[in-house]
C-alpha cells in the first residue's frame, strides 16, 4: 500500500477542525497530521509536520488565508510544498481568486459534501485540481479588473498542436475528451501538457487557465467545424 495522504487542517474554528478530522481520518488512504487555527501557525505546522495537502479557510484572524498562501509560495517555506485547496463561505470570493493566482490549486465550498470533499484532496494530490474554468472565469469576474496582458513570448514557443491542447485545457477538458476530440491517445496529450507547462512555466492545469484568461487566451482552439481525424 502507498502511503496515506497527509493533511493539515487551518480553519480559526475547532468545531469544523473536528469534523473534517473525523470524516477525513474515516478515509484508509488520508491522515490528518495536523491542524492550525491561522495562517502563521499553519506555516510553521508545515515546516514541522510536512503535510501532502494543505486545507485552508479563507477568513481568518491573524494571519489570513491569502497571506498564508502568498507566504508559502513565495520562500517563507522551503523544501517541497504542499498542495492548498481554499476553503470559502461562498462561490465568487476575490480572496479565493487570489489565492489562486498565488498558488493554490482550487478551492471548495465550506458546505461541500463529504464524497467531494475526498475526491478533491486525492486529485490534488495527483496533481490535478479542483476548480472547473467556468467557475474560475467567475471568480476572475469577482477579482480585481484588469485587461489582458500582452501575449508572451514563451506563448510562441508552443507548437501549432501544442496551441491547439492549450486551447482546449484553458476549457477545462480532460486529457480524455482532449483525445477524443483530437484522435490521439491520452499518453500524448498528457506528454504536450507536460511540455506546454514545462514552456510557460506554469505549475498545474488550474495556473494554465488563470494564464490563459490572464493574456486573452482562454479558450483559443481549433475550427470548431472539424469533425473527422486529420489526414
Amino acid at each position: 500500500m502507498t502511503d496515506p495522504i497527509r493533511i493539515l487542517l487551518t480553519d480559526d474554528q475547532a468545531l469544523f477542525r473536528a469534523g473534517l478530522r473525523v470524516v477525513l481520518d474515516a478515509q484508509p488512504d488520508m491522515t490528518v497530521v495536523g491542524e492550525a487555527s491561522d495562517g502563521a501557525e499553519a506555516l510553521d505546522r508545515v515546516r514541522e509536520l510536512h503535510p501532502d495537502v494543505v486545507l485552508l479557510d479563507m477568513r481568518m484572524a491573524g494571519t489570513d488565508g491569502v497571506e498564508t498562501v502568498r507566504q508559502l509560495y513565495s520562500g517563507a517555506v522551503e523544501g517541497p510544498l504542499p498542495r492548498v485547496i481554499v476553503l470559502t463561505t461562498f462561490g465568487l470570493d476575490p480572496a479565493a481568486a487570489t489565492a489562486i493566482r498565488l498558488g493554490a490549486s482550487g478551492f471548495l465550498l465550506k458546505d461541500t459534501t463529504p464524497p467531494f470533499l475526498f475526491a478533491a484532496v486525492r486529485a490534488v494530490h495527483e496533481g490535478s485540481s479542483v476548480i472547473a474554468p467556468n467557475d474560475l472565469s467567475q471568480l476572475f469576474g469577482a477579482d480585481v479588473a484588469r485587461a489582458p496582458a500582452p501575449q508572451p513570448e514563451a506563448f510562441q514557443t508552443l507548437t501549432d498542436r501544442e496551441r491547439i491542447v492549450f486551447g482546449w485545457a484553458s476549457r477545462g477538458l480532460s486529457n480524455a475528451e482532449i483525445a477524443a476530440k483530437e484522435f490521439v491517445t491520452e499518453s500524448t496529450v498528457k506528454t504536450q501538457i507536460s511540455s506546454i507547462l514545462g514552456k510557460l512555466a506554469l505549475r498545474d492545469r488550474v495556473q494554465l487557465v488563470v494564464y490563459a484568461h490572464d493574456h486573452g487566451l482562454a479558450g483559443a482552439r481549433e475550427d470548431p467545424a472539424r469533425t473527422e481525424p486529420p489526414r
